[in-house]
């Protein structure tokens, strides 16, 4: 299983391929804005995507709607400090799978990781 880790903070860029990692998958791609997350994304076979929002070059949210034109069924989890009612409306309705707001602990994320896989 291929994972791609896409945010503009090496430091959650980490944190979240770390957490994949203890829960048994070491097979990471990771990106520092939606941009390069979408290069990323068309060159290589990816089972599942998680994003920023808040990124340089290109946001979080216009990475999940470029990537939604590509694959409608690729599960895609928003983890992001947005967590307003308007922000998650807006991301689910871009087509993303789950949301996790920030600051999350590792729990969190393996238990969102376990009901989409």
């Amino acid at each position: 299983m291929k994972f791609l880790i896409v945010d503009d903070s090496k430091t959650m860029l980490r944190i979240v391929s770390n957490v994949v990692k203890q829960i048994g998958y070491d097979n990471s791609i990771l990106a520092e804005n939606g941009q390069e997350g979408l290069e990323a994304f068309k060159s290589n076979d990816c089972d599942i995507i998680l994003t920023d929002w808040n990124m340089p070059v290109m946001d979080g949210l216009t990475f999940i709607k470029e990537v939604r034109k590509l694959n409608k069924d690729i599960p895609i989890i928003m983890i992001t400090t947005e967590g307003g009612k308007t922000e998650v409306i807006k991301a689910l309705k871009a087509g993303v799978n789950s949301y996790i707001i920030k600051p999350f602990d590792s729990k969190t994320l393996e238990l969102k990781l376990r009901d989409l896989l």
